[in-house]
């Protein structure tokens, strides 16, 4: 008897469901015309991620088959990376930027290394790396650096430590740790560059505004970036009941991550209430319009292209195609911009 092929990296992956629309592999067509410019590749395994983030669909709590569990509510059909690697050529007038994606396994680091070795080889395109520190050594950075990848993500997600523990670590019966994360932050911005390695954080975990604007000013002073994102709670995880962040509170903070980020203002210039919102970003009414009415700061907040701007937009990543677009895809129009002042000063 035959045995069956287990469809795993790094001979093959997994993409976003966006990313297979761009390749050709999935029909359908993107809400407002959008374009994705970034190959999201997410590594898989038979036995799957062995971290259990209570609002995580790849999660090792949740049921059901790994190759086929969603992940930030979508599928991630898998591909053989041949397959991968000539859509990538086909298409390469589509993209500006490949990010792979690790999880908590113990053959993530070699397969990752060996992925961008390949994708290397058949694309000029530059190679962003999503870490999982829980499963690699510090000198790995180096190792990932070498092999091509031009800059690394590390998904904090949580605002502060007790939040991370009690959705990431001993909270959920799960493998990552606080300091592990931020050491390896810190070594990475050591390795690659200031500027070249972002923190994710998700906004909606239970963090007040004032404290995430804090840890934005943190991370940027470290030399690093924050790429934002709203919970978008995923069905059958443990999170699964909780609602999203007020759309308030989610604009006010793409706004300050925007003007930390950029060196517009720092932290310590804006002021909040008694239950941690952002009240005041430092700024007076005219310079703070000039900065809304550019629209950029509600774009999404990821890698970008060899010109600066995004490249990894993700559309609709953190909200559903709509009237309710939290990270858009591409620059709002008047319309979102008049929404969007609306919310800012909505509590």
């Amino acid at each position: 008897m035959e045995t069956a092929i287990a469809l795993e990296s790094p001979d093959f992956l997994r993409m976003s469901l966006a990313a297979a629309m761009t390749l050709g592999f999935e029909g359908g067509k993107f809400h407002r015309s959008a374009k994705l410019t970034c190959l999201n590749l997410l590594l898989t395994y038979r036995d799957g991620c062995r971290a259990s983030c209570a609002y995580c669909g790849l999660s090792r709590a949740r049921t059901g088959d790994e190759g086929h569990k969603s992940f930030i509510r979508v599928k991630w059909p898998t591909y053989s990376l041949d397959q991968v690697l000539d859509g990538i050529e086909e298409k390469r007038r589509l993209l500006h930027r490949i990010c792979i994606s690790m999880v908590t396994h113990p053959r993530s680091f070699e397969d990752s290394l060996y992925l961008v070795r390949r994708i290397g080889e058949r694309s000029e395109l530059p190679i962003s790396v999503l870490l999982s520190p829980t499963v690699m050594r510090l000198e790995n950075l180096s190792a990932l650096k070498g092999a091509g990848a031009e800059r690394v993500g590390i998904a904090l997600d949580a605002a502060n430590q007790q939040l991370f523990e009690m959705l990431r670590g001993r909270g959920v019966d799960g493998p990552h740790r606080w300091d592990r994360y931020w050491e390896f932050f810190q070594r990475a911005v050591g390795v690659f560059g200031r500027g070249m390695a972002g923190i994710h954080l998700i906004v909606g975990l239970g963090e007040q505004e004032m404290e995430m604007a804090r840890l934005f000013q943190e991370i940027r002073d470290e030399g690093g970036r924050t790429h934002l994102f709203s919970f978008y709670p995923e069905g059958g995880s443990a999170l699964e009941g909780r609602p999203q962040a007020p759309a308030p509170s989610f604009r006010r903070l793409q706004m300050a991550r925007w003007l930390i980020d950029e060196g517009v203002v720092r932290y310590e210039k804006f002021s909040g209430d008694i239950l941690g919102r952002i009240m005041s970003f430092g700024l007076d009414t005219r310079e703070l319009e000039k900065h809304i009415r550019r629209g950029v700061p509600f774009i999404t907040s990821g890698c970008p292209d060899a010109k600066g701007n995004v490249a990894c937009n993700r559309p609709y990543g953190d909200s559903p195609p709509g009237d309710d677009i939290r990270s858009f895809p591409f620059k709002p129009d008047r319309g979102d911009l008049e929404k969007i002042r609306l919310e800012l000063s909505a509590y």
